[in-house]
């Protein structure tokens, strides 16, 4: 963002680099780690932690870097930071500690690994970036609450779809505009894709085959609206959201006209997606105005003549906007995204496939669930399961292709934080 890079210039100019440690080593790591490396002033990526040391190692020497150190001990790590080295270690929490680190940009795509050590950096007051929707739209609620009592940022990425999309509601917002659904493009949907189909489509870019399944499937792009809806109030239409399918290749302007303006301005405040609209992997938001005058000039500014007016933007560029990101938290305070109170949408689980009681749930973008969005009131009403803490859970009963798995269809693991953080964040928010 305009703004931003000054900011970040300036930084540089007086020798005071904001200091990132990321957690994760894996595919999105690779990127950013070379963007900041390569191509970013003002920031440094000064540590990074993996569970296997050699991929945070590959991750740097990828990047140019020459000078690595490898160390579980506090005092070397903060020792070799403090000494303009970088660092990679297998502990996390070296991160959380370290004095001389000032964000942790997490981006494992984890739950149960990831929220300790985000945890623990909230205690020793550290902002939090995550490139995470499957944790930010299980628990992103609970953990703003104690990113909020540490007095820190906890925020989703620039870059990222959600991003993009709360980037955009923002702009619209400050036009006059009011914004009254946010929408999300995709080429791809098949809730029964499983990482065999997608296993060649993974290796030709580098990705885990689970990874590309969530996408493929409907599970990744569920979270990402989920987060969205979090942030802004939003809310689902309907289990699933209308996802309307177009041919591939249709112009956005003629693909939102698949949802009915008469529904949205009814019920204003909507996240949802198409599916084939050009530009694919953009996003974009509908709002609506009332004043004659302005609908006049919105008119000769091409934008139609209304009720529904839309903005978008062509395309999401992930780790090449983590700068702005790590500059809006540190440096302004301010959050790409982060929720504004209770969850408003949850991500439930769905069968992809006939279930047998005593199965394990193998989790998303697998073989046994995809993920769908829920308005929050009622997946707690209705006992839903959310996908995000689905992984190893035991089955109950049978479960028929396409139905929806409730709490009382498993055998919960009350153990895992994870579990014990949604309880809290349904206390701490009344729901049931």
């Amino acid at each position: 963002m305009i703004i931003i890079d000054k900011a970040l210039e300036q930084r540089e100019k007086e020798g005071k680099p904001i200091r990132v440690g990321m957690m994760g080593a894996g595919f999105m790591a690779r990127g950013i780690t070379l963007q900041i490396l390569n191509y970013t002033k003002g920031i440094r990526l000064v540590a990074i932690s993996n569970r296997h040391v050699e991929k945070a190692q590959k991750v740097y020497k990828d990047s140019g870097a020459k000078v690595i150190i490898t160390t579980r001990s506090q005092k070397k790590f903060d020792s070799a930071i403090e000494n303009k080295k970088y660092v990679v270690t297998d502990e996390p929490q070296l991160l959380t500690r370290c004095p001389h680190i000032d964000i942790l940009l997490e981006i494992t795509g984890t739950l149960d690994y990831a929220i300790p050590v985000i945890l623990e950096a909230f205690k020793h007051r550290k902002h939090v970036a995550v490139m995470n929707a499957e944790l930010d739209g299980t628990l992103g609620p609970l953990l703003k609450t104690y990113a909020d009592r540490a007095g820190v940022i906890y925020t989703n990425t620039d870059g990222d779809q959600p991003g993009v999309q709360m980037n955009l509601f923002r702009f619209v917002k400050g036009l006059g505009i009011t914004p009254v659904l946010c929408g999300n493009i995709k080429g791809l949907q098949d809730p029964y894709r499983t990482p065999t189909t997608q296993a060649g489509f993974a290796a030709r870019w580098g990705q885990k085959p689970h990874m590309v399944t969530s996408f493929a499937d409907g599970t990744k792009v569920s979270f990402e609206q989920a987060v969205v809806a979090n942030a802004t109030g939003f809310h689902a239409a309907k289990r699933g959201l209308w996802q309307p399918v177009v041919t591939p290749g249709t112009p956005l302007e003629e693909a939102v006209k698949k949802f009915s303006s008469r529904e949205i301005l009814k019920h204003p405040g909507l996240v949802d997606y198409i599916v084939g609209a050009d530009p694919n992997p953009g996003v974009f938001v509908l709002g609506t105005i009332d004043h004659p005058i302005q609908k006049h000039y919105l008119n000769l500014y091409k934008l139609g003549q209304g009720p529904l007016y839309l903005f978008y933007t062509p395309y999401h560029l992930c780790h090449f906007e983590i700068a702005n990101t790590i500059g809006r938290a540190v440096i302004f305070k301010d959050a790409v995204v982060t929720p504004v109170g209770k969850p408003f949408v949850e991500v439930v689980s769905i069968a992809k496939k006939n279930l047998t009681r005593d199965e394990i749930l193998d989790g998303m973008g697998y073989f046994m669930t995809y993920g769908a969005c829920e308005n929050a009131a009622i997946a707690r009403k209705e006992n839903l399961l959310p996908i995000g803490l689905s992984e190893g859970l035991k089955l109950k009963h049978d479960i028929a292709k396409d139905q929806a798995i409730t709490l009382d269809d498993v055998v919960a693991d009350p153990n895992r934080i994870s579990w014990k953080l949604w309880r809290e964040q349904n206390r701490v928010f009344k729901n049931t």
